[in-house]
């Protein structure tokens, strides 16, 4: 069966999705431009037609998974409800323990970036991104006397540095920690930024 022709946009897309899951299931290390090009039946010439070395398609393929964090943690934090659930949500998601995809990738990303200056800024730019969202969200609770936090930006910090903090015991030291007890620990950190009884950040949404 022929392939069917797709545009530049297109191609380089399909190209990016292939690259994301090959490194999450490889590592960065381990990941070729055969082995992207093998998973989508295409040669060696088109991945380098369109990213010209390794370390290019590596460094657009996490700027493109960070795109895809990004518009979901914005699609959370857009909701019409509450500063408190919105930012319940987007923690629970982004935490190791929730339905956020990609840590792997992630923490593959994070090592790589400290020697590659392009993958560097693109981890550090989804960080800064991500922060800056906990802090809009947290400083609108607050004005709408949701709950008290004198340091939104701190509190985001915190936030975020538990989150990854138990993204690496729990993906690359299983055992550490269970589920359980980093659920707990996560809802115990958001009700303290937030000056909250533990109850009401667990409680279910209705």
């Amino acid at each position: 069966m022929a392939r069917v022709r797709l545009s530049v946009a297109e191609r380089r897309e399909e190209l990016l999705r292939a690259a994301i899951e090959q490194i999450e299931a490889r590592g960065v290390a381990a990941v070729r431009i055969a082995d992207v090009a093998a998973a989508l039946g295409v040669s060696n010439a088109l991945v380098l037609y369109h990213f010209s070395t390794k370390e290019k398609l590596v460094a657009a393929a996490f700027a493109r998974a960070a795109e895809d964090d990004l518009a979901r943690l914005r699609k959370l934090l857009g909701r019409r409800t509450t500063a408190l659930r919105r930012l319940r949500s987007a923690v629970r998601w982004y935490a190791p323990t929730g339905q956020a995809k990609g840590w792997r990738l992630w923490i593959e990303g994070w090592a790589v970036s400290l020697r590659e200056p392009a993958l560097r800024e693109v981890a550090r730019d989804l960080d800064r991104r991500w922060k800056a969202a906990l802090t809009e969200v947290i400083g609108e609770g607050v004005a709408a006397g949701e709950f008290r936090c004198p340091d939104p930006s701190g509190a985001a910090l915190r936030l975020t540095a538990l989150l990854d903090g138990l993204a690496v015991q729990l993906t690359s030291y299983q055992g550490t920690v269970s589920r359980a007890r980093a659920e707990e620990w996560v809802d115990q950190a958001l009700a303290r930024e937030l000056a909250l009884d533990d109850g009401t950040v667990g409680a279910p949404e209705r």
